[in-house]
């Protein structure tokens, strides 16, 4: 998993051009809307939220957020996105359900539809302003296109810095590209 190289926006460009996983156009796109950094060193986090930049990616967000319902639908529509058409998401609703007996958290089922299939997924919540990142990163993995297409949700991992709070990072990637980006980036896709 280890990178000696300085990680910058201009490196990952050149690592996911050179591993197949983007267009040059693309690349040269995210790099002029970042081109007063384009070489800076980035840390080991900042590289995979670089990943997102590049339209591989999304965040699923660890702070609070405004509504629940609204914000599962929003990170579901931009994961179908990723997969260029393959899948479609449709009818998202958050389906609350009991307290624990200590009134800590409620076990509620995130719903929505794939393609048309209805899918089911339980959610813990301990507040109504943050995702279960269990339950939402379960979910995008249901939307993994199937078939011919090798591309699956990977959850991406890097080294943590003590004390940090970090959005939950999944790219969307062929097992082949998975592997050069860990051995280009450093960071390992699980």
């Amino acid at each position: 998993m280890s990178n000696t190289q300085t990680m910058t926006y201009a490196r990952v460009g050149a690592v996911l051009e050179g591993a197949g996983v983007v267009a040059p156009e693309k690349v040269r796109q995210v790099l002029a809307e970042y081109a007063q950094g384009a070489d800076t060193p980035l840390r080991p986090y900042e590289v995979a939220c670089a990943l997102e930049s590049f339209g591989i990616a999304l965040s699923i967000h660890a702070d609070d957020i405004d509504q629940l319902e609204p914000g599962y639908a929003s990170l579901l529509r931009r994961a179908a996105e990723l997969t260029d058409g393959a899948v479609t998401v449709a009818k998202v609703r958050l389906v609350e359900g009991d307290r624990s007996p200590d009134g800590a958290s409620r076990d509620d089922t995130l719903e929505f539809e794939r393609n048309g299939i209805a899918v089911a997924v339980p959610a813990e919540h301990f507040s109504d302003e943050y995702y279960d990142q269990l339950a939402a990163a379960e979910a995008i993995d249901a939307l993994n296109p199937g078939g011919d297409d090798a591309r699956t949700f990977r959850y991406v991992d890097f080294p943590r810095e003590k004390h940090g709070v970090y959005d939950t990072i999944v790219a969307l990637v062929t097992p082949e590209q998975a592997t050069a980006l860990e051995r280009g980036l450093g960071l390992a896709l699980r």
